[in-house]
């Protein structure tokens, strides 16, 4: 995990966050959960939480935005849920991947190198609209940011587990959303 900037206010957060992630890893049996350096781990619990956040809609929503959020939050959960059971027992909010981890490349992971988190946010920004509220919507930034993060400090931990096979993976497939890469890009002659 890289250092944070001493001084500035994203290092006071990083400092707390992994402080609070190293007093959650002291606990008996959370060493599966949690680790001492899962700041983002810590963020994301946070921002999934705010998510629900207290208090009556705030204004109207049309019919069409409504359906639209509606549809995020049910095909986003169902992203989610779907890519987790690959994982089987193994499945785990830590940045460290488990010991025995295999590197999955494909299914929903030919799309996108985090169909969990690409699920979590398209279902957190389905819930945040249904809500009416500003205060979900910004904790859905808060999640955007924390995810953002958090594969950052994972795609070092793989890159050092699996090598090659993961920068190839890496290089085709996209972090969150979106369409494959071809492995070798066409070359145009001229």
């Amino acid at each position: 995990m890289s250092a944070p900037l001493d001084g500035t206010l994203s290092g006071a957060v990083s400092r707390t966050l992994s402080g609070i992630a190293a007093r959650v890893a002291a606990v008996p049996g959370m060493e599966r959960w949690i680790g001492p350096d899962d700041g983002a781990v810590v963020a994301q619990g946070a921002s999934l939480a705010a998510l629900a956040w207290p208090g009556r809609a705030r204004w109207h929503l049309p019919s069409p935005v409504r359906a639209a959020g509606c549809a995020a939050l049910v095909g986003g959960g169902g992203v989610g849920i779907a890519a987790g059971r690959t994982h089987g027992a193994k499945l785990t909010p830590r940045v460290e991947p488990p010991e025995g981890a295999e590197l999955f490349t494909g299914g929903m992971y030919a799309w996108s190198r985090n169909p969990i988190y690409a699920g979590l946010l398209v279902a957190g920004g389905g819930w945040a609209v249904l809500r009416r509220r500003p205060e979900p919507m910004l904790a859905w930034v808060g999640l955007l940011a924390a995810l953002t993060t958090k594969v950052r400090h994972e795609e070092v931990r793989l890159r050092e587990r699996f090598g090659d096979d993961y920068e190839a993976y890496r290089r085709r497939t996209p972090r969150f959303f979106g369409l494959p890469r071809p492995a070798h890009p066409i070359q145009r002659s001229v």
